[in-house]
């Protein structure tokens, strides 16, 4: 039997060709499902239209099979008056119309029509649409209203073949097939319905899912392009800064040292502004186009430190241990590398001229992890003081990626000078999860 209900539950998408499958077929496949689609969206827009065509459509199958006379050649009792089976076949049709919202209340109705049918003897054809409505109480409604169903259309019949002790055949064996055949389409095609239903939810979930972990992953490289951004400015302006007051003082007595300073000025400034090219071009609309040079690594420390000494601040780099046979991961070395940078601009930026601080780096090999101590002899009275997110903070961001601590602070009492330290370590491998 077939209700347009069937035509309201999402199709599932239509399979590619399986080997041997001729490509007509799969064409007509195609185009059936395009059209059961569209069928189905104009249900969904106006469902009143459809049920409508469907109500009137066996509206007047039920009078034909009235006016017809068709009704005796099955009917126990073909005396019966033509205007009671005109009244039965409407009343068996016309609530059709409401067989979606409320088919238990259609039942009901049907059910002292469906007395009067058996009790007289007259079995009209138009009985056997209640089983339209049996196939939308197991579609939309919960499992024990199928139970009352049931017994809105067995009671009737069973009244009426008690009346007739000869009609059980005829009057309730064909209705008992069609009420399993209603029910048990119904409950497929709910469960069908259900689950495509879910189907469609878990792929929405797992859309959302995907664009939160996009707005993650976005937030993620803002706050890396930031704090990357903050290490090469930062680190560059304060050896620029360093670089033109030293040649302003040397501007009057050393014309040469002045044109030095100048020069490495230019040299840091063009340094900076191709790592800020690179590092801005990732951002473009055509990423493909942008400069993919290496990121920083523990074989740029030299050039580094030669950078800050010119910007003023003697440094010295000391390493301790034995590098590992592999070396630490490209990004345990740019931690390394732009903590060290932070901490010696830092130096440059809050270290004073008064007396004029030093530097020194040690960089430490264990079998498990690698130590930066960084040690200066500046004033410390500006130090740790920048609440913006970056300065020491970025720094311990960084150390986190990899399961590494930092300790940032002024030298320890018992130490022979005043100063301030900042010691990273990093595991050499991850810790397993």
């Amino acid at each position: 039997m077939t209700d347009d209900d069937i035509n309201r539950t999402p199709a599932a998408k239509t399979p590619g060709p399986a080997p041997g499958t001729t490509p007509g077929i799969t064409r007509i496949t195609r185009h059936l499902q395009r059209l059961l689609q569209r069928v189905r969206a104009f249900d969904l827009r106006r469902p009143m239209v459809w049920n409508g065509l469907l109500t009137v459509s066996w509206v007047l199958f039920a009078v034909l099979d009235v006016t017809s006379g068709g009704w005796r050649t099955v009917a126990l009792n073909p005396n019966v008056s033509g205007t009671l089976v005109l009244l039965m076949s409407v009343a068996f049709s016309a609530p059709l119309l409401w067989r979606r919202t409320h088919p238990l209340a259609v039942l009901a109705f049907m059910a002292p029509v469906s007395l009067v049918n058996a009790w007289s003897g007259a079995v009209i054809q138009a009985a056997f649409l209640q089983e339209i409505v049996v196939f939308n109480v197991a579609l939309r409604l919960p499992g024990r209203a199928l139970a009352w169903a049931g017994a809105l259309v067995a009671a009737p019949l069973v009244a009426g073949a008690v009346h007739r002790p000869h009609s059980w055949d005829p009057l309730i064996v064909p209705h008992l097939w069609a009420f399993a055949l209603s029910a048990m389409l119904g409950i497929v095609v709910r469960t069908r319905k259900e689950y495509t239903e879910a189907l469609v939810d878990r792929a929405r979930r797992l859309e959302l899912e995907r664009d939160q972990q996009a707005r993650l992953a976005a937030a993620a490289e803002r706050t890396r392009i930031a704090r990357e951004m903050h290490d090469i400015i930062g680190h560059n302006l304060s050896v620029i800064t360093g670089l033109a007051d030293g040649g302003a003082y040397a501007a009057a007595k050393s014309p040469e040292r002045a044109a030095q300073a100048l020069e490495a000025i230019g040299t840091t400034s063009r340094q900076a502004l191709t790592e800020l090219r690179r590092l801005l071009g990732v951002l473009r609309d055509h990423p493909a186009e942008a400069d993919r040079t290496p990121q920083p690594t523990l074989d740029d420390m030299d050039e580094l430190l030669t950078g800050v000494r010119t910007a003023g601040l003697p440094v010295r780099l000391r390493i301790h241990g034995t590098p590992p046979s592999a070396p630490p991961t490209a990004g345990r070395q740019l931690t390394v590398y732009r903590v060290v940078q932070e901490a010696l601009t830092n130096t440059l930026k809050h270290g004073g001229t008064d007396p004029s601080p030093t530097a020194e780096v040690t960089l430490t090999y264990r079998p498990t992890e690698l130590e930066a101590l960084i040690t200066d002899t500046g004033t410390t009275g500006r130090r740790g003081t920048e609440g913006d997110g970056q300065g020491i903070t970025g720094m311990r961001e960084r150390a986190s990626l990899y399961d590494g601590t930092l300790d940032a602070g002024p030298l320890p009492e018992s130490a022979s000078v005043s100063g301030w330290h900042v010691r990273l370590r990093l595991p050499l491998e991850d810790t397993p999860s």
